[in-house]
């Protein structure tokens, strides 16, 4: 297979090492890049400059989480750049008022010295329950979140409280789309990859069961094989 030039959005919080698995699995099909989020206040900003940043004049593209409301600006700015479009444990909507709030809580939580207990707080929500313990994992998040730190953090949070809706735009997705999610994701649940599966025209849906939210870090195997089915073009992926 061509190897293919592949762009990687990160997560909140989130640096690289969530994508080690993939970027080193993938090394025979993709040259990966991943650019760092952390500098933008506005999911249009954050957007613009990677689109000025990487490496590649078209190169196919997937976002974890935040990454993929990255993702979704960057189909409404450039979306001739994209030869391929990966949305992994994310939704289409605006937040709503209930996650507008937490974030707010947050974001006063960061300023006011309280940064690492959100990353601990936060752990059982963003894993499987039988990988709460599991340190390996754990591990990963913790310490990504302190190389992000907490002032990058607040821009994050504001870039995505402030973020357009996109359900209107799916059915402009005009490019071959992976819609992935771990099964018991609580924080972006199997609905809105349902409704991303349904609206855009070339997309197929693939759940990864006994996972939650990091699906990168939980299941790496299983993003991987989706991802490589993906990037071959493989029809065999799961129907929606």
């Amino acid at each position: 297979m061509t190897i293919q030039p592949l762009v990687l959005l990160n997560g909140l919080l989130c640096d690289s090492a969530m994508w080690a698995s993939q970027t080193a699995a993938l090394a025979d099909v993709a040259r990966c890049d991943v650019p760092d989020l952390t500098r933008d206040d506005t999911m249009a900003a954050m957007a613009v400059r990677v689109l000025a940043e990487v490496p590649f004049e078209r190169f196919a593209l997937a976002g974890f989480s935040m990454g993929g409301y990255c993702a979704l600006e960057i189909m409404r700015q450039a979306p001739e750049r994209v030869t391929r479009l990966a949305l992994m444990d994310t939704s289409p909507h605006q937040d709503d008022d209930e996650r507008r709030a937490e974030r707010e809580r947050f974001i006063t939580l960061a300023g006011r010295g309280g940064f690492m207990p959100i990353t601990r707080l936060m752990v059982p929500s963003l894993v499987h329950p039988s990988r709460v313990d599991d340190e390996a994992v754990v591990r990963v998040i913790r310490e990504m979140g302190e190389r992000v730190g907490a002032a990058a953090y607040v821009r994050q949070q504001k870039a995505m409280m402030s973020r357009a809706d996109s359900v209107a735009t799916l059915p402009c997705i005009a490019c071959p789309t992976l819609v992935l999610c771990g099964e018991q994701d609580t924080r972006t649940t199997l609905a809105p990859h349902e409704l991303m599966a349904r609206e855009i025209p070339d997309a197929r849906l693939v759940t990864v069961p006994d996972c939650g939210h990091m699906v990168t870090l939980e299941r790496p195997e299983a993003v991987t094989a989706a991802m490589r089915a993906w990037l071959s073009g493989d029809q065999g992926l799961p129907p929606r």
